[in-house]
């Protein structure tokens, strides 16, 4: 049996939701159809209901926006709704390894290479090539398509490793590695974790000749407990996902990660890890308010890491009532800044050494008396970088 059908056409919307391209892939759905899905995505947006598929008849619109696009799929039949926004979300990164950004002025400058890319991401509705690196063999930058002596198919894109060309040769065989955490944590005013949880990748740049196979061990806690080894250094890797190139196959065995790697920069899987993470700055806020008139804030944060790493980019976003003004700040490092038009005052350290502890104090004004009772209190947030550190210890 065929797959479930995927997209009857796909456009590329303005903000106004006025098609810039589209390419009718199976010609089952009028092409006008899509004029109606504006007004559909903005009576459903008044009515606080907007969803990710809106229908009008009977016609589906499966959307997505990105920057000042939408890009939309339409289809009559029940087709395979997850394939679809996964093939969305790959156009958009297909797109922006062509022209660095995509967005509405992109799609207007470059026409001819749009439709080319159209045509050869998907054939009668289903995803084909859509590997970029590939699809770069064949569908130049310039817009014009080899000469016609050159106009063949790469094999690649009928043989069984579809993301790497054949013949590819280098002096020196290098493979780099890179494993970057990031840490999603909530703490309530009483200093206790509500939640906590590590969302990694690693990444690879390869640089390797011909046809490598390579293999990856982690320490992942289910493959410690198949050969017997202890638990003490294991990681427990949930919401595992793999690049296309890793055998599946094989990881569900014996949890190897082998693979035939594509050229260049890819990434290799992502994870998630529900762990009890300390928070890695610290922060403690004291809020006084004086007669109506005037709040000072005092924000004292603590980096409770070791002392040999460094949390670089530290920003630090403080909320303030929406009617302060005349701001003033005190920092014992780094600087504060005033955003009102997102509430917010952001303290930046450019560096954080583990261990230290740094303070700010921010003065407002407040003009109006009965605005803080309806307010709540949003979180303070905090986001930092700290390189050659894993929170999960994960080792490759």
């Amino acid at each position: 049996p065929r797959p479930a059908m995927a997209a009857s056409a796909l456009f590329i919307l303005d903000l106004k939701g006025k098609p810039l391209i589209s390419r009718n892939y199976k010609g089952d759905v009028g092409l006008g159809e899509i004029e109606h899905f504006m007004g559909v995505l903005v009576q459903r947006e008044e009515e606080g209901a907007l969803t990710p598929l809106l229908t009008h008849g009977k016609v589906h619109f499966l959307w997505i926006k990105h920057a000042n696009l939408y890009l939309v799929a339409t289809t009559k039949k029940n087709g395979n709704a997850s394939l679809v926004y996964s093939f969305l979300y790959k156009v958009v990164e297909v797109f922006c390894e062509y022209f660095k950004e995509l967005e509405e002025e992109s799609i207007r400058d470059n026409f001819v290479i749009v439709y080319e890319l159209l045509d050869e991401l998907m054939d009668f509705g289903f995803p084909q090539t859509t590997d970029s690196k590939i699809l770069q063999e064949y569908i130049t930058q310039e817009g014009n398509k080899l000469e016609t002596g050159k106009s063949r198919v790469p094999t690649t894109v009928t043989n069984a490793v579809s993301w790497r060309s054949e013949g590819i040769k280098y002096k020196k065989n290098e493979v780099f590695i890179d494993v970057i955490e990031s840490v999603n944590l909530l703490v309530n005013a009483n200093g206790s974790v509500l939640l906590s949880e590590v969302v990694g990748t690693i990444k690879l740049k390869v640089f390797l000749s011909g046809m490598p196979e390579l293999r990856l061990g982690l320490n992942d806690r289910v493959l410690f407990e198949l050969t017997g080894r202890g638990k003490n250094k294991s990681v427990e890797l949930e919401d595992v996902k793999f690049h296309q190139c890793v055998r599946l196959s094989r990881f569900d065995n014996d949890r190897t990660i082998s693979f035939i790697p594509p050229d260049g920069d890819f990434e290799l899987m992502s994870y998630r890890l529900n762990t009890q993470v300390k928070p890695l700055i610290w922060i403690e806020s004291v809020i006084e308010k004086f007669s109506h008139s005037r709040v000072e804030i005092m924000v004292k944060a603590k980096g409770q890491f070791k002392k040999q790493s460094v949390a670089n980019g530290v920003e630090i976003a403080v909320p303030v009532p929406s009617d302060a003004d005349s701001p003033k700040f005190k920092t014992s490092v780094g600087s504060a800044k005033y955003l009102p038009e997102k509430n917010l005052v952001i303290w930046t350290i450019k560096s954080f050494p583990g261990g230290k502890e740094h303070l700010m104090r921010a003065h407002f004004g407040l003009p109006s008396v009965e605005k803080e009772e309806e307010e709540g209190r949003p979180p303070i947030s905090v986001r930092f970088e700290i390189p050659y550190f894993t929170v999960s210890g994960i080792q490759v």
